[in-house]
């Protein structure tokens, strides 16, 4: 028990060290801003000097890491942190409501997400050899895992590559397969296998959410969208909502809100105008949806919005 207990204590001190390499390489990248897009596709760093208001948006499928700090993610009903010890794991797209909980001047918030694919991860699979889950149940879409070593090993080795850019395309490939194999045989693995798996009920599912963001401005028809899975719209209805924590309805509609939001800051649209571009017929309906969703109405939300980056910057 004693050798145990020592091995452990080792083994916690590694782990200790390689997050504290890992975070002064993401705090040496985002000295000069919030957020660095680097070279290497899919891969972002982030830092935040103070915690923030809840910041609705989509996450795509990834997995995101931190290394000082932490953030609350709302996904539905359902409630998800994570820190340095715990990364979080998006399978397929999501609409959720996102805060840094834990930052200061001092010590800020800093963190990572690596994007990938559904097609990544079933040939990895495939040439893995790595056997389908026996349960064929569709599962929440997000989910909480524990930071291991390799994992962390992984990350760092691709944050060096940032310094040595003319390898990214090279050997960013092959330590972005590295990390997705370590998902795969992780505490979370029978998710993204489950997602990537030909033919299972998920990847059904998440070929419909991956339809419903391309097409989220048209009408929704859960028949339609229940024969392309290749089940009955109950069924459908019930394993969407186990993947996403939300009906198809909500889904969309969250979707549409996003989409008309960015509109209006991003593009200067009036709200009538976004509510009618992201498959709105009625503006009234749009604005007291909004109001639901963002907590104010569509003017007010954006005027807020702007007027707290330009106090910012």
């Amino acid at each position: 028990m004693q050798i145990e207990r020592v091995g452990q204590v080792v083994e916690d001190k590694r782990l200790e060290s390689a997050i504290e390499t890992l975070n002064a390489s993401i705090a040496r990248w985002t000295e000069k801003g919030e957020q660095h897009t680097t070279a290497i596709p899919g891969l972002s760093l982030f830092r935040r000097e103070e915690p923030t208001g809840p910041i609705s948006g989509l996450y795509d499928p990834s997995i995101c890491m931190v290394t000082q700090g932490a953030k609350h993610v709302q996904l539905g009903e359902d409630s998800y942190v994570y820190d340095p010890l715990h990364y979080l794991i998006t399978a397929v797209h999501l609409p959720t409501v996102v805060q840094v909980i834990e930052a200061s001047r001092d010590r800020p918030y800093l963190g990572l997400r690596l994007k990938f694919d559904h097609r990544e991860v079933s040939q990895l699979m495939a040439d893995s050899n790595l056997p389908a889950p026996r349960s064929q149940q569709s599962t929440r879409g997000m989910a909480i895992g524990e930071v291991t070593l390799p994992l962390l090993a992984a990350f760092q080795r691709l944050l060096d590559l940032l310094d040595e850019k003319e390898d990214i395309p090279i050997l960013a490939p092959n330590i972005q397969r590295e990390i997705i194999y370590r998902l795969l045989v992780g505490d979370q693995g029978t998710r993204l296998r489950q997602i990537a798996s030909t033919g299972s009920q998920s990847q059904q599912i998440a070929r419909a959410i991956d339809w419903l963001k391309e097409n989220f401005t048209r009408p929704l028809r859960i028949e339609d969208l229940a024969a392309q899975a290749r089940m009955s719209a109950s069924t459908f209805h019930h394993h969407f909502r186990s993947m996403t924590a939300l009906s198809p309805l909500q889904f969309q509609k969250q979707l549409r809100l996003h989409e008309a939001r960015r509109l209006m800051l991003g593009e200067n649209q009036d709200a009538a105008t976004a509510a009618f571009n992201v498959g709105y017929e009625s503006p009234s309906q749009f604005s007291r949806e909004y109001n639901r969703f963002f907590g104010a109405p569509p003017l007010r939300d954006i005027s807020r919005i702007r007027r707290t980056t330009v106090q910012a910057a």
